[in-house]
């Protein structure tokens, strides 16, 4: 599992560096060592080949023919990328893709089970200053869905 949060800077080719952690979960696997990264809410979700084709497949499954979905469909499955970890366990992110999340130079990756995010420094931090101001009310509906922290 995706787990922990993770300062890094894009390189001048757009590469960033893979923590060890995250790394050891794609080539543990059958995946070869490559990420699918695509756009998300204001950042990028990058899984591996194996987590990628579970959710493909329930996107799939779903009705063709409503227009949220095929909205969702182009922004999430169409923009997605194939992107190998290199030797010295660093990823290429896109250019176009960069561009979408708004990233720079400095990024945050982000641990969420299945996956991880890659944020820019500055969407991170304002996004992480609202969740942190509305932690109790987020506590709360975690524990209606039977998560007590």
């Amino acid at each position: 599992m995706f787990r922990g949060r993770f300062e890094h800077t894009i390189d001048d080719k757009g590469r960033i560096s893979v923590p060890a952690r995250f790394r050891d979960l794609v080539l543990g696997s059958a995946d070869s060592g490559t990420l699918v990264i695509t756009n998300s809410e204001h950042c990028l979700a990058a899984y591996s080949i194996q987590e990628w084709e579970i959710l493909e497949k329930k996107v799939a499954d779903l009705p063709q023919f409503d227009p949220r979905i095929a909205a969702f469909k182009r922004i999430f499955i169409g923009c997605a990328q194939e992107c190998p970890i290199d030797r010295s366990g660093r990823v290429l992110i896109p250019a176009d893709l960069r561009r979408d999340a708004k990233i720079e130079k400095d990024c945050v990756l982000i641990g969420q089970l299945t996956k991880f995010e890659i944020w820019s420094q500055e969407r991170w931090s304002t996004m992480f200053a609202t969740a942190s101001d509305q932690f109790t009310a987020l506590s709360q509906s975690m524990a209606e869905r039977g998560i007590n922290l």
